[in-house]
């Protein structure tokens, strides 16, 4: 079997990348939003917030603590999320580099 398409591309091609796939549905784009506007890790609350259901929102959740935008913390039977701002400012500094190259060239 060859190698995958991913380690044919550097660390920061595949970041970038990673993030942005986790960046392109509305709903994660949402769950962001709104962990952004609160000021504290949210447990329940999201689910309330979309017109999803708990297993889609668990499953957009997941997703963007893959990636490590968001961080949950066990508060005993669940799970308490807030947007993780190292990690943030790494995706931050990140795409704005890409996509401020990106134009210079176009």
């Amino acid at each position: 079997m060859g190698l995958s398409k991913t380690s044919s591309f550097g660390a920061r091609e595949n970041r970038i990348a990673d993030l942005a796939k986790a960046l392109a549905h509305p709903a994660r784009i949402a769950i962001l939003e709104f962990l952004a506007r609160q000021d504290a890790c949210i447990c329940g609350d999201i689910v309330d917030q979309l017109p999803l259901s708990q297993s889609t929102v668990s499953q957009h959740l997941a997703e963007l603590k893959r990636v490590g935008l968001v961080k949950g913390e066990t508060e005993g039977p669940r799970v308490c999320y807030c947007i993780d701002k190292a990690a943030w400012d790494e995706a931050r500094h990140l795409l704005a580099e890409f996509l401020t190259n990106i134009r210079k060239c176009c």
